[in-house]
């Protein structure tokens, strides 16, 4: 495989699985009521949960815009360490660095181009600088990637594997005239990947565009979790067959073929614009334990078990999320994995 001089790849890093070892969690305190309109309360009272229940398993730091900061401290609690930077909103998945390891467990960081979700909220400037200013106070290495890409679109499985769903990453708004060719080269350069599970569906109504971190997950090398569909009259019926189709089929990097399991999705629930993008996929990986989330439906506790068969080692903790899904998106949206800094490369 050839690499890229000043590329992460070509300087022995690569992305590691989030089901790895954490030095801790990144979180973004949210601050705009035309994100949670008539819940911006509510929303900061669930991010107080997922942010002390992940403190449970692994450190918490929660960048908030300096006006915010003496209030979340506040909700916060002791424990959870608060960062004054200037951000727009509150989606540290997407808008905060993608870590990387190199064979001696040094960490390094990748400022991806953030444009709002290829404009779908046009006030990002401050987001867009984020990645920057975090990788400059934690004090690392980093390199900035020559494409529009958030963090929620790609899962990897840190054996050289990457999955994502394809329309979302050459979307026009995004990268207008990318191919797939170019796009493959790119992430080869910055992640350490050499093989690609391209999906072609997000859920419905995402206005992210297609997300992976909604449909499909690695649990760990060679497993891989999904949301599927039974009712036939809903459109996330045909897609995640066709997703579920292209996952049977894949191979990843070691050649393996995937073993797939099956999560079905919770009934379709309203918010402000249409049909809310729930999934039980959007969870947060902690050390020795599962944050995930639960929207009062009667799938939720199926979801739970499912989970919990597939991380047996871990203690699951689940949170109700319809008040973070009212803002667009989900727990594992909402936090960022640092990944443990030590020899975790082979």
């Amino acid at each position: 495989m050839t690499t890229h001089p000043g590329t992460p790849y070509h300087e022995g890093f690569r992305m590691p699985g989030e089901f790895g070892p954490h030095a801790g969690c990144l979180m973004a305190w949210p601050r705009k009521e035309a994100v949670f309109p008539g819940r911006l309360d509510q929303a900061r009272q669930a991010y107080v949960q997922v942010a002390r229940s992940i403190h449970g398993f692994e450190p918490v730091v929660m960048i908030a815009h300096p006006e915010d900061a003496a209030d979340a401290a506040m909700m916060l609690g002791p424990g959870i360490e608060v960062w004054p930077i200037p951000i727009d909103d509150s989606w540290a998945r997407d808008t905060g660095p993608t870590f990387v390891l190199d064979s001696s467990g040094r960490v390094g960081g990748i400022q991806w181009r953030f444009n709002g979700w290829g404009g779908v909220w046009p006030d990002f400037d401050l987001d867009a600088r984020l990645a920057q200013n975090l990788l400059n106070r934690l004090d690392l290495p980093s390199w900035a990637a020559p494409v529009v890409l958030e963090g929620g679109a790609i899962h990897v499985d840190g054996q050289g594997t990457l999955m994502a769903v394809l329309p979302c990453l050459l979307d026009p708004r995004r990268n207008p005239g990318f191919s797939r060719e170019e796009m493959e080269r790119i992430l080869t350069d910055y992640l350490g990947v050499t093989r690609f599970i391209w999906l072609d569906h997000g859920l419905d109504n995402d206005e992210t565009g297609g997300h992976v971190d909604n449909v499909a997950c690695f649990i760990r090398p060679g497993v891989v979790a999904v949301q599927t569909a039974q009712d036939p009259a809903d459109p996330n019926r045909r897609t995640s067959l066709e997703n579920l189709a292209r996952l049977r089929s894949a191979r990843d990097a070691a050649g393996r073929p995937l073993e797939v399991i099956e999560i079905e999705q919770p009934a379709l629930r309203e918010g402000k614009d249409g049909r809310l993008a729930l999934s039980y996929i959007n969870f947060y990986p902690a050390n020795g334990g599962v944050v995930m989330p639960s929207f009062g439906d009667p799938m939720d506790q199926a979801a739970r078990e499912t989970l919990a068969r597939l991380f047996p080692d871990r203690r699951l903790v689940q949170i109700p999320a319809l008040d973070i899904l009212h803002g667009g998106g989900g727990i594992h949206c909402i936090t960022q994995q640092r990944p443990f800094s030590g020899p975790t490369i082979s």
